[in-house]
């Protein structure tokens, strides 16, 4: 691989070979007119010089026009509106192509994604950004829409066994594995832990628990994990599970919010006088969650970035799109713990949405 950082094109290859551009051209994109010997040696020196087509240059030749859909749940919105951002700023720099995206959004994640992307099968989008709730029940809309010729991508969460392309998302497992190593480091004495979650439906919840219990179980076998919390995302039925919860026999001394709807918990916590007594790790970040934070209340949160999930995702896609469907893209992106010391890092992006890539 070439280590200059300057990208090798068509006319560093023809120059390497000693062949014309147009030689060059055609064996590339595997026109007629180019013996199979030259083609082998194009493509030998290409992938030595690490060339990479200019793939809005081909689109805008062909005068392809590109349709994107983004099916993403209303609730909750500290997440899944910097994720739309992401999407929408990738849209904005592309140059040379011709790409329309157009937004759908349902309630809350496992509520009505099946009938948007059902209605989709009519519109014939070239590609699909979506966060699967339960994949099980989208499954046979996810084959149906393949079968349409739409691409199908997974943001925030993933539909295995599905027919769909790839998966941008934080690594759900590692999220968990983080927040049982920080309660791990706060809470020296045998007590118990709890988590509250969406639906273990969803795989990121279902990921992030099975990271939390196995790490938890391998550091820290003095604390015991109580049964998890299923909110459902469900703000009224988060805040009267966590009254539940603390008004128990086993009452927690820490507790991970593996949700980004973390608002009715902390409510309840407050309310209770718990908040800064029990360690508390949460989800993501937004302006609520920075008091609590400075104070010492919220030991720490995992942000997922959720502007560059976004952002990648729609790379992803154009780019999956663009190279014939040759890529599948599978990227998990490492969380950001944001504790009190380096929160300042984070807070002057909150109004502009976007998180660093």
């Amino acid at each position: 691989m070439n280590s200059n950082s300057k990208t090798a094109g068509i006319k560093d290859i023809a120059q390497a070979l000693g062949i014309s551009i147009g030689t060059v051209d055609r064996a590339l994109h595997e026109r007629t007119g180019v013996s199979p010997k030259t083609k082998a040696r194009v493509l030998q020196i290409a992938e030595q010089l690490g060339y990479k087509p200019n793939l809005a240059a081909q689109a805008l030749k062909l005068n392809r026009r590109i349709e994107i859909a983004a099916v993403l749940p209303k609730q909750i919105s500290h997440f899944f509106d910097p994720l739309r951002a992401g999407i929408r700023a990738a849209a904005e720099a592309t140059v040379g192509l011709h790409v329309k995206v157009t937004f759908y959004e349902y309630q809350r994640l496992g509520q009505g994604d099946v009938e948007l992307l059902e209605a989709r099968l009519k519109d014939k989008y070239d590609g699909i950004i979506f966060t699967p709730g339960n994949p099980r029940k989208l499954d046979p809309v996810i084959r149906r829409l393949t079968a349409h010729g739409t691409a199908m991508l997974c943001v925030a969460s993933d539909a295995p066994g599905s027919d769909r392309i790839g998966l941008v998302s934080a690594h759900a497992y590692t999220s968990g594995a983080l927040a049982a190593e920080l309660l791990a480091h706060k809470l020296y004495r045998k007590t118990n832990v709890a988590t509250i979650t969406g639906e273990l439906t969803t795989l990121d919840h279902a990921e992030k628990l099975r990271g939390f219990a196995a790490t938890l179980a391998m550091i820290a076998p003095h604390l015991s994990l109580l049964p998890a919390v299923e909110s459902h995302e469900r703000p009224k039925e988060a805040y009267r599970q966590t009254l539940t919860l603390l008004h128990g026999d086993s009452k927690p001394q820490g507790l991970y919010i593996s949700t980004a709807n973390s608002i009715p918990v902390l409510q309840a916590l407050e309310e209770e006088g718990m908040l800064g007594k029990i360690q508390v790790v949460t989800t993501d970040l937004f302006q609520e969650l920075v008091p609590l934070i400075e104070t010492g209340k919220i030991l720490a949160t995992l942000y997922q970035r959720p502007f560059t999930q976004g952002k990648v995702a729609f790379e992803s896609l154009i780019t999956h799109l663009l190279e014939d469907k040759k890529t599948s893209p599978m990227i998990r992106l490492a969380p950001h713990i944001i504790f009190r010391s380096n929160l300042p890092l984070f807070t002057d992006r909150l109004d502009d949405l976007p998180d660093s890539g």
